[in-house]
């Protein structure tokens, strides 16, 4: 065989991975205004002396370091989509910042657990007027933030992280999910926050401050908690969800006496599969009719089929998986 032959038979791994995504442009614009607004709170907070200025100055700059990872994740995919080293694409790459971004969202939810449990046997004194200001201003800036980058899109708009994903490719971005929970959680915070002073300020109850705070640090854990389980099941390569795998066995099937004796299907990133399909047949077909049998909608990028032939006479071909 000719080498200029087999070149119709060689495909890129890429998989789209190389072209810069909307949630790319909205996480760089999020951490502009994260950035600006955390160098105003320090710089105001030095000037008026201003220890709660100052600190949710810092605090803004923690989620501006998280994000930036998320950034980043997103140069990295585009700049390795076709480096050879990595033998599914680097569709993995926002899975895996989006996991150690969850595990920060953790770090942080039990840091606000333990200061907040601190705070119900060591009460401090609060100053309500400057705490009250920068609660509010916090909850504007990370409002403004959810709106560029959308929680539909992101994961969060009542999105079912179990299906098939049959509405294609990128359907389901971890790494923008990721950066929308740390903007949800300073925004969640600021808003506890605000519901808190206010109830300390006019009515004296100072336990809601520490009380907001457990709160907000449970449900900080909840929302991690479903990113960790989406990320990981990409990068520890799980199965694909059972509604996919049946309609890959449903089409296989329909035809002949095709019968599937193994098949594995996993993501290479988020809402696109590969998959290994082995299979019996007393007359199987060529392997590009098994190719075409699959709806294309279902987000499988990469195929495998084996195919072996059987005696009918044996009991034909029968389902071993």
């Amino acid at each position: 065989m000719h080498t200029e032959s087999i070149e119709q038979w060689m495909h890129e791994h890429t998989f789209g991975q190389d072209a810069k995504k909307s949630g790319e442009r909205r996480t760089l614009v999020v951490i502009a205004v994260t950035a600006l607004t955390m160098l105003v709170e320090i710089a105001a907070g030095m000037a008026f002396g201003s220890m709660a200025l100052l600190a949710d100055g810092l605090h803004m700059a923690s989620h501006a370091a998280a994000l930036t990872v998320s950034a980043f994740a997103y140069y990295y995919t585009r700049r390795h989509a076709k480096s050879p080293r990595f033998n599914f694409g680097t569709g993995k790459v926002n899975s895996l910042a989006a996991f150690a971004s969850a595990v920060m969202l953790v770090l942080f939810a039990f840091v606000m657990a333990t200061k907040s449990l601190q705070r119900f046997f060591e009460p401090v004194a609060i100053g309500f007027n400057h705490a009250i200001l920068v609660a509010v201003l916090g909850l504007v800036v990370n409002g403004f933030c959810l709106y560029i980058l959308g929680g539909n899109e992101s994961g969060l708009g009542g999105h079912d992280h179990g299906h098939s994903h049959d509405h294609g490719p990128g359907h389901t971005d971890h790494n923008l999910w990721s950066a929308y929970l740390h903007v949800l959680a300073d925004a969640l915070t600021s808003l506890l926050a605000i519901f808190a002073l206010l109830g300390g300020k006019f009515f004296g109850l100072i336990w809601l401050d520490p009380a907001m705070g457990m709160v907000g640090a449970v449900l900080v854990i909840r929302w991690s908690w479903k990113l960790l389980c989406a990320s990981s099941h990409v990068l520890l390569d799980m199965q694909a969800p059972e509604t996919l795998r049946e309609k890959i066995m449903g089409a296989i099937e329909s035809e002949g006496d095709n019968r599937i004796s193994d098949l594995h299907v996993w993501a290479v990133g988020e809402g696109i599969y590969a998959a290994e399909i082995s299979l019996v047949s007393s007359e199987p077909l060529e392997t590009e009719a098994y190719y075409a049998l699959l709806p294309g909608r279902l987000g499988i990028v990469h195929i495998t089929v084996e195919a072996r032939r059987c005696v009918a006479g044996n009991g034909g071909a029968k389902s071993a998986s």
